[in-house]
C-alpha cells in the first residue's frame, strides 16, 4: 500500500505548486519590517539574507553584507515572521459539512484520501504554515508517512510534517460509530484499538516503527453510557503507554476533553494535552507546575457548533460548547500553561488555519502572544527550537510576510503575500 500511495503521489508532480527559486541561491528579502520572534515588536527597516535553505543575517539593512549577485525581493507594506505552525492538524480529513468522519472513514478509499491530502498540504503551505504536526490518519493507517516522504523529496509541496500515523485508542471507545454494525463485518478503524499494558506497549512500538514522530493516545472520548465522554484505558496501561514512547525518543500527544481525562494523562506524563474543554482550574495548574503543553483547538468547537447546532459566525451567541471552550482557554493562561497554536484543521478547510490565532486574540490573549503560540513556543513544543519558529542565524529558512503588521493585527495572519520554506520561495507579490 505503502509504494502504491507513493505512485498517486508521484502523479501529482505536474500539477504541483513548484518552488520560483532555488535555496542554493542568495536571496535578500526587504520588508517594512521583521519580526524574529525573540521579542513581541517588529524592527522597522531590517532585512533577511538567506542562502543554501538557512537564515545567513537579519537586522538592519546597513548592517548585513549582500553577496555579489543575490537577488533581491521586496515586500513593501509587509512584516517578515517565522513560517506559522500548526500543531494539531489532520491532513488526511476534510471538513464535515462536506463528508460526516464516518463517511470519510468508511466510505472513502485510502488513496483517494492521500491524492486530497497532497492538495491539503499545498493549500497550507501557501497559507503561511511551513509546519504542521498531524495527529492521525483517522483510518488512513499510516498514509501519513508516505504523505511526509513526499514532501520531504519534493516530489509535492507542503508543509514540514510530524507525524503520530495511526494514534491509539482503548478497545471499543473510538468510531465510526455509534455502532450498530453486523459484528461479523471487519470495518475500518478511526485509530488502533488495543487494550492491556503489554498491547499498549506493542502499539507504541508498532507505530514508532512504520515512523510515527509522536504518540497520539485518547486519554478520554464518547464511550460513556448514552456517549458521555469518559476515560478510557486505566492508569497502569496510560503510564506504560507513555514510558513506551519516551523510551523510543517519542513525546505523547493526548486527547482528553474531560478534567478526568487531562488528570490522567498528566499524571502519566504526556507531553501536550489536546482540546482540554473540561479541565478545572486545579487541572490546570498541574499542567503548568509538570510543564505539559496545552494545544485548545478552538476552531475546531466553533466549527462543528457551526455544522450541527446552527451556530452562524459573527452574529449567534457562542453555544455551551464554546464557552467552555473559551473558559478552558482562559484559565490555561491564568494558570501560566504553556499554550500552542493548534488548529484541529481538517474539521474545517485546510489553508485557513489562521482563524486559531484570531480566536486566541478574540479570547484575550494579545497578538504578539499569538504569533509566538504559532511560532518559538510551537517550536519548542515540537522539541525543535534550534531548528526553526524564529528569525535567527543558522535557523531554517521558513519565512512568511504579512501585509501590515500581525505583531499588532493578529487577523493579518490569514492574508500571506510571501511564503518561503527551506530557503524556497513558493509564493511572492
Amino acid at each position: 500500500m505503502r509504494g502504491f500511495i507513493i505512485g498517486l503521489l508521484l502523479a501529482l508532480l505536474s500539477m504541483s505548486t513548484s518552488a520560483t527559486e532555488p535555496a542554493s541561491m542568495s536571496i535578500l528579502l526587504l520588508p517594512d519590517r521583521v519580526w524574529t520572534a525573540d521579542g513581541d515588536g517588529s524592527h522597522a527597516g531590517w532585512v533577511v539574507l538567506v542562502r543554501d535553505g538557512r537564515i545567513v543575517a537579519v537586522g538592519p539593512a546597513a548592517s548585513v553584507t549582500v553577496p555579489a549577485g543575490a537577488q533581491r525581493i521586496e515586500l513593501p507594506g509587509a512584516t517578515l515572521t517565522p513560517g506559522l505552525i500548526d500543531l494539531h492538524s489532520h491532513l488526511l480529513l476534510h471538513p464535515y459539512n462536506e463528508t460526516s468522519w464516518n463517511d470519510q472513514v468508511l466510505k472513502e478509499a485510502v488513496p483517494y484520501r492521500v491524492l486530497a491530502a497532497a492538495n491539503h498540504a499545498r493549500d497550507t503551505l501557501m497559507a503561511g504554515f511551513t509546519t504542521l504536526r498531524d495527529l492521525g490518519t483517522e483510518g488512513a493507517g499510516y498514509a501519513d508517512v508516505s504523505l511526509r516522504k513526499a514532501i520531504d523529496d519534493g516530489t509535492i509541496p507542503g508543509p514540514r510534517l510530524f507525524i503520530a500515523t495511526r494514534a491509539i485508542v482503548a478497545t471499543g471507545s473510538y468510531g465510526p460509530g455509534p455502532r450498530g454494525f453486523r459484528d461479523d463485518i471487519d470495518l475500518p478503524a478511526g485509530a488502533q484499538e488495543v487494550s492491556g499494558v503489554d498491547n499498549v506497549i506493542a502499539a507504541v512500538r508498532e507505530q514508532a516503527g512504520h515512523g510515527a514522530d509522536w504518540i497520539k493516545v485518547y486519554a478520554d472520548y464518547r464511550w460513556g453510557p448514552g456517549g458521555v465522554s469518559q476515560t478510557t484505558f486505566t492508569a497502569a496501561e496510560l503510564k506504560a503507554l507513555v514510558d513506551a514512547a519516551h523510551v523510543s525518543g517519542r513525546p505523547v500527544s493526548a486527547h482528553a476533553s474531560t478534567d478526568a481525562g487531562m488528570r490522567m494523562a498528566i499524571d502519566a506524563g504526556v507531553d501536550s494535552i489536546e482540546h482540554g474543554y473540561g479541565g478545572s482550574v486545579d487541572t490546570f495548574k498541574r499542567m503548568h507546575d509538570r510543564g505539559v503543553a496545552y494545544i485548545p483547538t478552538l476552531t475546531a468547537v466553533e466549527s462543528t457548533e457551526t455544522y450541527f447546532n446552527h451556530y452562524v459566525p459573527g452574529t449567534s451567541q457562542a453555544t455551551p460548547r464554546m464557552l467552555e471552550s473559551q473558559q478552558a482557554f482562559r484559565r490555561a493562561r491564568e494558570a501560566g500553561v504553556r499554550i500552542g497554536n493548534g488548529s484541529d484543521v481538517g474539521v474545517f478547510r485546510h489553508g485557513d488555519n489562521a482563524r486559531e490565532l484570531v480566536w486566541m486574540a478574540k479570547l484575550g490573549m494579545p497578538a504578539p502572544q499569538a504569533l509566538h503560540a504559532a511560532t518559538d513556543v510551537a517550536a519548542r513544543i515540537l522539541r525543535k527550537e534550534d531548528s526553526f519558529g524564529r528569525i535567527a542565524p543558522g535557523l531554517r529558512a521558513d519565512l512568511v510576510a504579512f501585509p501590515g503588521d500581525p505583531s499588532g493585527d493578529i487577523g493579518a495572519t490569514a492574508h500571506p503575500v510571501f511564503v518561503m520554506k527551506d530557503g524556497q520561495v513558493y509564493r511572492r507579490p
